[in-house]
C-alpha cells in the first residue's frame, strides 16, 4: 500500500520555534505526520523508530550537535533521508558549508511561515531550496574547504568521537558514552587523524573548529 501521509521531522531545541515550523508545514501539506526532537540523541532515536522519513528539518546548534556536525553525521547515517538547515545564521559561507556537506536547503529562522513553507514544499518535490540572494559558486577559503572535504570523508561513529574530543573528554569517557571499548575508540581517532591529515587529536578540534565543525566554533553558528 502506498504511503498515504508527508513525516517531516523537526529537530530543534526551542519549543517555540520547533512549534513555528510545526505551523509552516501544515500550512502547506495535507495531514502530514510531524515528529519533534529536541537534541541528537532523541533525533537519532525517532529516525531508528520512524519509518519512511521525508524529510529532517535540523537545527545547526542543539543538544548533540555543534556546528555542521549533526548534519555530517545525518548524511553518513542516513543518506536517503533529505536535510534542510533552519538557522538563525544567514552568513553566506555558513550556507554554502552546509550545501556542501549534503543538505538540500537551507532555510533562516528570519522568513515568515509562508516563506518557510514554501521552501519545504521546493524540497519534498526534489529541488534543494537556499536565499536566492546567495551565491552557491562564490569562492571560500582553501584551507577551511580542504577541511571540510575531508570531514565529509568520517563515517558516522567517527564523527561522533571527533565530537566528544571537542568537548575534551577523554577516550575512556567516549568509550563509555559509546558503548565501546577504549581500543575501538584509539582505532576511531586514529582513523580521525588520518583522514584530516593532521598528526594529534588537538589538531583535529581545531582542524574541525576552523569550519564550524565542533563545539569550539559553534558560537557563531545558531
Amino acid at each position: 500500500m502506498d504511503k498515504a501521509r508527508t513525516t517531516i521531522v523537526i529537530a530543534d531545541d526551542h519549543p517555540l520555534f520547533r512549534g513555528a515550523l510545526r505551523q509552516a508545514v501544515t500550512s502547506v501539506l495535507e495531514d502530514p505526520d510531524v515528529v519533534e526532537a529536541g537534541g541528537l540523541d532523541e533525533l537519532t532515536a525517532t529516525l531508528a523508530t520512524t519509518s519512511d522519513v521525508d524529510l529532517v528539518l535540523l537545527d545547526l546548534t542543539m543538544p548533540g550537535v555543534q556546528g555542521y556536525s549533526g548534519l555530517i553525521y545525518l548524511r553518513a547515517q542516513h543518506p536517503d533521508i533529505p536535510v534542510v538547515i533552519v538557522s538563525a545564521n544567514e552568513d553566506p559561507v555558513v550556507i554554502r558549508r552546509a550545501i556542501g556537506f549534503g543538505a538540500s536547503g537551507f532555510i533562516p529562522k528570519s522568513l515568515d511561515t509562508a516563506e518557510i513553507g514554501a521552501a519545504v514544499q521546493a524540497v519534498l518535490a526534489g529541488d534543494s531550496w537556499t536565499p536566492p540572494d546567495v551565491d552557491l559558486t562564490a569562492d571560500d577559503d582553501d584551507e577551511a574547504a580542504e577541511i571540510a572535504k575531508r570531514m565529509a570523508t568520517l563515517t558516522p561513529q567517527q564523527v561522533r568521537v571527533l565530537m566528544m574530543l571537542s568537548e575534551g573528554l577523554l577516550n575512556k569517557q567516549i568509550a563509555y558514552e559509546l558503548g565501546v571499548s577504549e581500543a575501538t575508540v584509539k582505532a576511531h581517532v586514529s582513523a580521525i587523524l588520518q583522514k584530516l591529515g593532521v598528526e594529534s587529536r588537538t589538531q583535529a578540534v581545531i582542524a574541525a573548529s576552523k569550519i564550524g565543525a565542533t563545539a569550539k566554533a559553534s558560537a557563531p553558528i545558531a
